[in-house]
């Protein structure tokens, strides 16, 4: 355990009372303990404040930092306390930091298994482990997923890889997990998801027809936003169709990216960081279709 790299976690949490302390359950039941654990919370007006206090008078390395509520809800705002509890841990000796959702339950095994990967492979910068919805089996088909991605819901970074892209770009319409993934591999680092373990995510996502929908529409908007090759979501749309809601969730998707190109949408992201992961799309299309072939014949 010793030769294990020492690691941080920070945790904006905005109105997470209801499923927080599964997540602090699941940290302090960890095999390798972080150095410290801040939890931002986000200007809650719930109990997450109280519970997280209590938790941090038992355990000295967990600490609550509390912000200012804000009338804003978007993805940037959570980039902003992220950062804030960054601050409280930038001057400290440690080797690897995490961004954990709050909403999150895992085994106690978890960052050790994570830990051990960075240990491995000094060229890996980022890593992390699929997960599932809560009352689902289902997770990511992972022959069509991939393997690369990090989900932003626990990704761990080497320090210097973190350091060296910039941390999180506070980028108002989403995909900052994303965007720092892609960011990580284009200064060549590694990034990689380990299936062999998996977090259980417990936030209800909506199962409304109309809700999933829009969900689907505001994805393929921020695929475009993000850069997506128009053949890469032409591929993403065609999958998405096989899954529920069958046909409409990428027809959806579709009329979201279509959208967003007719009306110009606004790129937070550099011309060479577009390139880069189109590149890398080309790449996964022409495996894909490698391999396709391949087993037909």
């Amino acid at each position: 355990m010793s030769s294990l790299p020492q690691y941080v976690i920070i945790t904006p949490a905005r109105n997470e009372a209801e499923f927080i302390e599964l997540t602090i359950q699941s940290v302090i039941s960890q095999t390798v303990l972080p150095k410290q654990w801040v939890i931002v919370s986000d200007g809650s007006t719930d109990a997450t404040d109280e519970i997280v206090a209590k938790y941090a008078a038992q355990y000295e390395w967990i600490k609550l930092l509390r912000a200012p509520e804000r009338q804003e809800r978007h993805f940037a705002g959570k980039v902003h306390a992220f950062n804030a509890g960054l601050q409280l841990v930038r001057a400290m000796d440690y080797q690897a930091i995490a961004s954990l959702d709050a909403d999150l339950s895992f085994g106690p095994g978890y960052f050790e298994l994570l830990l051990e990967k960075l240990s491995a492979d000094s060229r890996l910068g980022l890593v992390g482990t699929p997960f599932r919805d809560r009352g689902s089996n289902e997770m990511y088909d992972y022959s069509f997923v991939n393997i690369e991605h990090v989900s932003g819901a626990c990704q761990l970074f080497r320090r210097s890889c973190f350091e060296e892209i910039g941390g999180y770009e506070p980028v108002k319409g989403g995909g900052i997990d994303y965007i720092a993934v892609v960011k990580s591999r284009m200064k060549g680092w590694k990034t990689r998801t380990f299936t062999e373990q998996a977090a259980l995510h417990h936030r209800p996502i909506g199962t409304a027809q109309q809700g999933l929908l829009k969900a689907k529409f505001k994805y393929g908007s921020k695929d475009y936003v993000l850069g997506n090759h128009p053949l890469w979501e032409c591929s993403r749309v065609l999958y998405q169709m096989t899954k529920k809601p069958y046909v409409m969730g990428g027809a959806s998707l579709g009329a979201g990216f279509i959208s967003a190109w007719l009306r110009g949408l606004d790129r937070p992201v550099s011309n060479d960081f577009v390139i880069f992961q189109r590149h890398e799309q080309m790449q996964r299309l022409k495996r894909f279709f490698t391999r396709t072939a391949a087993s037909v014949h």
